[in-house]
């Protein structure tokens, strides 16, 4: 959730209940340090931050949330392994986004607190297994705690992953649509507007694979990345880093903005707070699990 995760939404998340993290992406160390620095204007609760280790400033990063005691950092897009070291003596709780059980044994050897094994029905980069498949899979491969992720946005969505195995959820495209969340009005139009079959997954072809919304972008990329006639190099050029998510988060541009999103943003039709998001979440979730004791008989 680079341009999206920022201090404001994150300690909104922390002050209601859930941990927040805010999304390093691609950005400078002085901008998340800016941003670690709101977050603890804003709340006096732990948060966390998600570190893209193909970032350029990962190493930067790393060291940044050790100087400015973050609690808690997640990451994602390669393996950790290099800064746990550092990241476990300062006492950081370390929890990578894992999409096979082979990536979840890998950095629970490495010293991962908890892992969040996430499917391919998030928004974002994903991987091939849907959570449903995933999360059991991964729970019964390591011994460390197992959050999930992916098509999960209410509380039945918590239900299922608690039965699944896991102890918690993470979520993204939920929190799109957070009043508190500064995403473009244009990118929140789109999520509450969007039904089930209105996302797609590019960058195959590069082993980046992305889910988003379906707009322009997307299907001119498309296009080009099922033309052989394309080289890589052309492709690489229209790649998401290349401005088009901070185009569609920060400028709302219909048109040559990449709008993430998981497939879960059918069943968003509202623009609610943090604190209405999380209750309903823990409410709804409750009230199924009291129930489920009908199906037993």
């Amino acid at each position: 959730m680079a341009w999206i995760a920022d201090a404001g939404l994150a300690a909104a998340v922390s002050n209601a209940g859930g941990l927040g993290i805010i999304a390093a992406g691609n950005a400078s160390p002085e901008r998340v340090a800016g941003e670690v620095r709101k977050a603890k204007a804003q709340t006096d609760k732990p948060f966390g931050v998600n570190i893209m280790l193909m970032s350029p400033y990962a190493a930067e990063v790393a060291e940044l949330v050790v100087a400015e005691g973050v609690e808690v950092v997640t990451t994602g897009a390669g393996s950790p392994a290099k800064y746990m070291g550092a990241w476990t003596e300062a006492g950081i709780k370390v929890i990578p986004v894992v999409a096979s059980t082979g990536h979840a044994k890998l950095v629970q050897r490495s010293g991962a607190t908890a892992v969040i094994a996430e499917g391919g029905e998030s928004g974002g980069h994903v991987g091939e297994l849907t959570t449903m498949a995933l999360v059991p899979q991964v729970v019964d491969a390591v011994d460390v705690p197992v959050l999930a992720a992916g098509g999960i946005g209410d509380g039945r969505g918590l239900a299922a992953a608690l039965m699944l195995g896991a102890v918690g959820v993470q979520l993204g495209t939920r929190f799109l649509v957070a009043k508190e969340c500064g995403v473009h009005q244009n990118y929140k139009d789109r999520v509450l507007a969007a039904n089930d079959i209105d996302t797609v997954v590019t960058g195959k072809r590069r082993g980046h694979p992305a889910r988003s919304l379906k707009t322009p972008f997307t299907r001119r990329y498309l296009e080009k990345e099922n033309d052989l006639a394309i080289s890589d190099a052309e492709l690489d050029a229209l790649a998401l880093g290349a401005g088009a998510l901070r185009r569609a988060a920060v400028d709302g541009d219909i048109e040559t903005g990449c709008f993430m999103a998981g497939q879960i943003a059918g069943l968003i039709k509202k623009e609610q707070t943090v604190q209405e998001i999380i209750e309903g979440l823990m409410s709804e979730a409750e009230g199924l699990l009291r129930e489920a004791s009908e199906w037993l008989s």
